[in-house]
């Protein structure tokens, strides 16, 4: 702990990932930003000692406290291999990054602490990254960043993100600062997440219990027949279809090109117009906006027919059970390699837009923004008292306070808002989707406010 508090400002704050760790380090946090109304009430509920005022970009430098260290995660869509990649052309969002340089430049703190995604040292070719230092070096800052992910410090949650720390040069040099280094052979116990107890839970809905059945059915009959899971993404809607992919795209064939052929599911193709035609083909291919479809998507196509022609004798039979399906759920993506058990009951399940996706119980996938995207944990017991006469007694969503406990922000309160009720499980998802991990956060602080 500091014999005397260092001072710091939480910019962007959202559910206050800086200020957990920091105030562990005996820090103090004498102003806070935060844009959305619902997590500005959220923060006055967990963190009262701390002013917390709304949207930086209306918030003179000059009316912000005297502090010694800025901490800002700062928005990640624009960099955001998820978004549209649009950096500082995202005009609001992109430009916020010189609101924190305001402040930086009125105030002259001796740190700054500020946590994006990972992609942003590669965004635009490393232009973006190297404008970032360039702008904070002409402020008077040394910087350092290193992309680090919790898994590697035996948190079992998979998250890469870039940590960018300064030191103002009037006050020394980042010479001899060093990143916490990721624990060789870190283990990542995802038992030490799971709240056993835990009854403010989300329980899978029947349709989610079919869809695991029915893909776990398509998994032993694959491995019944000799064959092992593919480690492609295995498309569905694909199997039976003979469109013409290869040399161009549907979208850019004519009408008689595509009617007679097999479209969606082995269905045969008969439309009116173009459009038409279109509807009845699997939407990834739906796509006219150039000629001809990318190496990867033709490779994923081509694996999945010749899966079908393989199998084609019990898969016939097999996709009657998903037709009625959404496109999305119509896709599996088995990220467990080869050697894994067949089996989705041991596994993490997560629905994503592109799949269904499976990956080993040894670390949570990142949360993200879409609050829909929750891990699935299907082996966990539910407690007695939400057990429901007739329904499986196993399987459910991750918690809240699960998630909260891989971003670090342990014993957060989630139940407040304008009107007293609690935020949604949705917005409280996104929320710490969005959130930095406090664990990381203090190791690499602490290392910088003892130099």
């Amino acid at each position: 702990m500091l014999s005397e508090p260092l001072k710091f400002i939480d910019l962007f704050a959202g559910l206050g990932g800086f200020h957990y760790a920091l105030k562990q380090l005996g820090c103090k946090c004498v102003f806070a930003s935060e844009i959305k109304p619902d997590l500005q009430l959220l923060y006055k509920r967990n963190f009262p000692e701390s002013e917390i005022q709304g949207d930086i970009t209306q918030i003179e430098p000059s009316s912000i406290p005297t502090h010694d260290i800025l901490c800002a995660g700062f928005p990640c869509q624009p960099f955001s291999q998820a978004g549209k990649r649009e950096g500082f052309k995202d005009i609001g969002r992109g430009n916020l990054f010189y609101n924190i340089c305001d402040i930086l430049e009125y105030h002259k703190p001796k740190y700054l602490l500020l946590e994006n995604v990972a992609n942003l040292r590669g965004h635009d070719d490393g232009n973006t990254w190297n404008t970032i230092k360039s702008k904070l070096s002409e402020l008077g800052y040394d910087v350092k960043s290193e992309i680090l992910s919790p898994h590697q410090f035996n948190i079992p949650q998979h998250r890469k993100r870039i940590y960018i720390v300064g030191i103002n040069r009037e006050f020394g040099d980042i010479n001899n600062y060093t990143f916490p280094s990721p624990i060789e052979n870190a283990n990542c116990d995802i038992t030490k997440v799971i709240e056993t107890n835990d009854s403010n839970i989300q329980l899978l809905k029947p349709e989610i219990y079919e869809h695991l059945q029915v893909w776990q059915e398509f998994i032993n009959n694959t491995i019944h027949n000799g064959d092992t899971i593919p480690q492609f993404p295995i498309w569905a809607m694909e199997f039976g279809a003979t469109y013409e992919y290869r040399d161009v795209v549907p979208a850019h064939q004519s009408i008689k090109d595509l009617n007679g052929k097999r479209g969606k599911l082995g269905k045969i193709i008969n439309g009116k117009s173009l459009d038409d035609c279109l509807l009845q083909i699997p939407n990834y291919a739906r796509t006219g906006k150039d000629e001809h479809f990318p190496k990867w998507k033709i490779r994923y196509i081509e694996q999945n027919r010749e899966f079908y022609l393989k199998h084609k004798k019990w898969l016939d039979i097999w996709l009657k059970k998903i037709e009625s399906y959404e496109n999305s759920h119509q896709k599996l993506e088995w990220n467990c390699g080869a050697n894994a058990t067949p089996t989705l009951q041991d596994k993490i399940i997560q629905y994503r837009a592109s799949g269904i996706r499976v990956k080993l119980p040894t670390f949570i996938p990142a949360l993200n923004l879409v609050g829909t995207q929750i891990p699935i944990l299907p082996w966990v017991d539910l407690p007695q008292e939400r057990i429901i006469e007739g329904h499986p007694s196993k399987g459910r969503y991750l918690s809240v306070k699960e998630a909260a406990k891989l971003q670090g922000l342990y014993n957060l309160d989630f139940n407040y808002t304008a009107d007293g009720y609690p935020l949604s499980v949705t917005r409280i998802f996104e929320a710490l989707g969005n959130a930095v991990n406090a664990t990381l956060v203090k190791h690499i602080a602490k290392r910088l406010i003892i130099l």
